[in-house]
């Protein structure tokens, strides 16, 4: 099943930013005569109601979804790694204060969090890559924190500190390794949660803005039409299902490898 989703991947990411050099289409081109034409060979995927090709603006939307989800499941992976790993392995006033932060965040639901954030500025790729990355965040910090405790129990790190090693040497060389696995699992997560969060704006109106689109938008603009022109909507939010199916597969076989490594030491 890895393959098939390493596979469908990869197409996706080929079709999104490198899909209009194959389909040299304008999706901002208006046609009056093309409104709300189904799938053909002339328009694979249809046209919207304003008579653009719906597959031109399926990939030209690609690249922003993919770009936030990707941004925002890096920075926000990032984030939990740094704080986890410095509560794990300063632990005391460090991780106190971690504990206060997370549970501060933790208080609120995610979703509305970031509804009440976007609300307050006019949302671009790059204001959303920020308000999910800071939403989602600590998740992945209360797995590191956790495994970081861990580590730091171990033998040989206890004599690293005795032998007065820097802390930064400790944890670049000997932490890193052992918490890529988890910073891998959380990244995969991170990347299909982003591009639901961001879905999930659009579709409310509060995702990025026209000219620019996504595949949030592009669903959002084909539920007024639905019970008419079902590719409207159909094809935008098959390829949010196949890009976040194909990450839980991968997630889910990151999760395996790293239980299986876990088991052998």
């Amino acid at each position: 099943m890895k393959r098939w989703s390493l596979f469908l991947l990869g197409a996706i990411f080929l079709m999104s930013f490198f899909g209009h050099l194959l389909y040299p289409v304008d999706p901002h081109a208006l046609d009056k005569e093309a409104i709300l034409l189904p799938p053909s060979l002339h328009h694979p995927f249809g046209t919207d109601r304003l008579g653009r090709d719906l597959l031109a603006r399926i990939i030209e939307g690609g690249k922003i979804s993919l770009t936030i989800g990707i941004g925002s499941a890096l920075i926000a992976s990032f984030i939990g790694l740094v704080a986890g790993v410095s509560a794990g392995f300063f632990r005391g006033l460090v991780d106190r204060l971690f504990v206060i932060i997370v549970d501060l965040f933790l208080t609120f639901p995610t979703f509305f969090l970031l509804l009440a954030l976007v609300s307050y500025v006019q949302a671009s790729a790059l204001v959303l890559i920020v308000v999910i990355s800071a939403t989602g965040w600590m998740g992945t910090a209360r797995m590191v924190r956790s495994e970081s405790y861990a580590i730091a129990q171990k033998p040989f790190i206890k004599i690293l500190r005795i032998g007065h090693v820097p802390s930064t040497k400790i944890i670049l060389k000997y932490f890193a390794p052992l918490l890529a696995p988890i910073f891998l699992v959380a990244f995969t997560f991170g990347v299909g949660g982003a591009i639901l969060a961001e879905s999930g704006l659009s579709f409310l109106g509060l995702g990025v803005l026209p000219p620019q689109m996504s595949w949030g938008s592009i669903l959002s603009e084909g539920k007024e039409v639905i019970d008419i022109a079902w590719w409207v909507s159909f094809f935008p939010g098959l390829m949010i299902f196949l890009v976040t199916l194909s990450l839980m597969d991968l997630s889910d076989y990151l999760q395996n490898r790293l239980s299986k490594r876990e088991r052998v030491l």
